[in-house]
């Protein structure tokens, strides 16, 4: 049994949850999760329809994955709403979410309020069953799951390293928290393999340049193909493809190694996993 709801929070911040409106983005709906790895989130929540803030003052959103638990991402004030007219689309954003952008609907105009700011990203509800219902009343009781420490990620070792795109993601872009990772990730050159999940098709390379693996992996997060033509074919013709890629490490290598080397190991593993043949190295 519940003893602590969301509403009791906006409550001790001096929110009326009566006059807060909360909203559910999940990352299993295509546009919100293209939107959501560009850092477009509170682009993406300003286009609604008309009338969706009549009587609320104040959005919180959270963001959830496939399950009905959802984690504090922001709080807006609603100041005013205009017309959803072509000039309102957001730079950066999606065609498929610019689309929409007509002028029947509207653009509203959210400022970013920082009462909770030190647990976004933390704070876990649940959401509950009727995950349907993506906007609801701040007076819906919302169980509290959980508060996440804000610490540092361990390195989990080199062998037992195997990552997802967002996984890599997350702990590229987040050095303060994935301190370790980055230390252990620069300090070596290694070869390194990508599997796509969808088909089973494996990419082996090599990283030997500046920044060593982390900086090589760091332009897969970037360009979402790392520059490798048949990834980059994948990803052309399927532009969501990314997110089954998976990383894993084959071999470390000291950083005393001269390319030619590394590139000589990484062939020869090219030779076993027959990667040319029936993967997406092409050379």
């Amino acid at each position: 049994m519940a003893i602590l709801y969301f509403s009791d929070v906006l409550r001790k911040v001096g929110l009326d949850p009566a006059r807060v409106k909360l909203i559910r983005h999940s990352l299993r709906d295509k546009g919100f999760k293209k939107c959501y790895d560009e850092n477009l989130v509170y682009e993406y929540t300003c286009h609604q329809k008309n009338n969706f803030s009549k009587g609320y003052d104040y959005w919180v959103v959270f963001v959830s994955d496939s399950s009905t638990f959802a984690k504090l991402h922001s709080i807006y004030r609603v100041c005013g709403s205009v017309p959803d007219t072509e000039d309102r689309i957001p730079q950066g954003l999606p065609a498929s979410e610019a689309k929409g952008y007509s002028g029947q609907n509207a653009f509203y105009l959210l400022e970013v309020v920082d009462l909770l700011h030190e647990y976004e990203g933390k704070l876990i509800i649940d959401w509950g069953n009727s995950v349907l219902m993506w906007h609801q009343k701040g007076t819906t009781e919302k169980p509290i799951i959980s508060l996440q420490p804000d610490e540092k990620k361990v390195f989990s070792g080199y062998e037992d390293l195997i990552l997802t795109y967002d996984q890599l993601k997350e702990i590229v872009e987040n050095p303060s928290i994935y301190e370790a990772w980055h230390t252990a990730l620069s300090s070596v050159y290694a070869i390194y393999l990508i599997v796509d999940m969808e088909n089973g098709k494996q990419y082996v390379g090599s990283a030997y340049g500046e920044g060593g693996l982390l900086g090589r992996w760091s332009c897969y997060v970037k360009t979402h193909h790392g520059n490798n033509k048949l990834m980059k074919e994948a990803v052309c013709n399927y532009p969501d493809r990314y997110h089954n890629f998976q990383f894993s490490i084959l071999q470390i290598l000291p950083k005393t190694l001269t390319p030619e080397e590394v590139i000589n190991t990484e062939s020869r593993y090219k030779r076993k996993l027959l990667s040319i043949v029936f993967g997406m190295n092409d050379n």
